[in-house]
């Protein structure tokens, strides 16, 4: 049996630890770094097309602006969905709750048909939308 006098030494060699260690929260915290940065440039994916070079300025808008994206087949994207050329109207109403000041940017490829992007453009003002940017890209110089 135990005395007093060793329950005292033995409860002293084990008191309870008052720091909290920041290894695994560290750890924890790298590990979510690596993954939203690899992740990070995936989130903004689109429909790819082969823009035109052209120099002009860029426009600054704070809002997140439609896209519409005509392939080199022809085929009409309204954001990443494809849709038919005759329900881009009403798809675009119920996308804006009819707000006819919304920014639209029309992207084509650059082979594209000028005449197939033009009736698009078209199509869209005669909605009413009157704020539609055709995307090209800035050369490289």
């Amino acid at each position: 049996m135990m005395n007093l006098n060793q329950k005292k030494r033995i409860s002293k060699r084990y008191t309870q630890m008052s720091e909290i260690n920041v290894t695994p929260f560290v750890d924890v915290m790298l590990v979510l770094l690596i993954v939203f940065m690899v992740t990070a440039p995936l989130l903004t994916v689109g429909i790819p097309v082969d823009l035109p070079n052209v120099k002009a300025n860029a426009l600054t808008d704070q809002k997140d602006p439609l896209e519409i994206t005509v392939k080199l087949d022809g085929t009409v994207y309204l954001s990443e969905s494809e849709v038919k050329v005759e329900n881009i109207v009403s798809r675009l109403n119920a996308i804006t709750d009819q707000n006819t000041e919304a920014r639209i940017y029309l992207r084509g490829d650059r082979v594209v048909a000028y005449g197939r992007i033009m009736e698009i453009m078209a199509i869209i003002n005669s909605a009413g939308y009157k704020k539609v940017a055709l995307v090209t890209q800035n050369p490289k110089d």
